[in-house]
């Protein structure tokens, strides 16, 4: 006697979930590669810019106005930053913001107003022109990362819990 075979009707699939960062192999504080990578350069940049620039004008900082000798060694710990920067791309991204931050800040309520004013002098056009390098640090910042970690991410606590 033969039993007839059954079978069983198939269970439905569940929907694929979509790709998380921990999915594709990422943790998810970290960025692809090529990002990083990107990130890097732009630290390069700014220490390569720095060290050019400022570097040489640090063992002479005490003979400065006492402003331009702060922002010699501002900007000489910057390039030390922006150094560490390239080991690590993502700790070091606050100094990457701060390079955004100052520059567009200095674009928009010093340079505009004397560009639109036809006001300009020699020294504000130079500095403008090297301010312009944030374009640079613009392009390789990754925005989407900068708004999940710093704007929508539950912030650190204030007390114990």
């Amino acid at each position: 006697m033969s039993h007839p075979v059954t079978s069983a009707p198939a269970p439905i699939q569940p929907r694929k979930p979509r790709m998380t960062p921990e999915a594709r192999g990422l943790a998810p504080d970290r960025l692809p590669t090529l990002r990083l990578n990107m990130m890097r350069a732009g630290y390069l940049l700014m220490a390569v810019g720095l060290i050019i620039v400022k570097w040489p004008l640090l063992l002479q900082a005490s003979s400065l106005p006492v402003v331009d000798g702060a922002i010699v060694c501002i900007l000489t710990a910057m390039s030390l930053l922006a150094l560490v920067g390239l080991r690590y791309p993502i700790g070091m991204l606050p100094i990457l913001l701060f390079e955004v931050l100052w520059k567009v800040l200095w674009l928009a309520i010093v340079a505009l107003p004397h560009l639109i004013a036809g006001d300009m002098d020699e020294a504000t056009a130079e500095l403008m022109f090297s301010v312009l390098f944030v374009i640079a640090i613009l392009a390789v910042t990754p925005w989407d990362y900068v708004w999940k970690r710093f704007v929508t991410a539950r912030g650190d606590n204030w007390i114990r819990p």
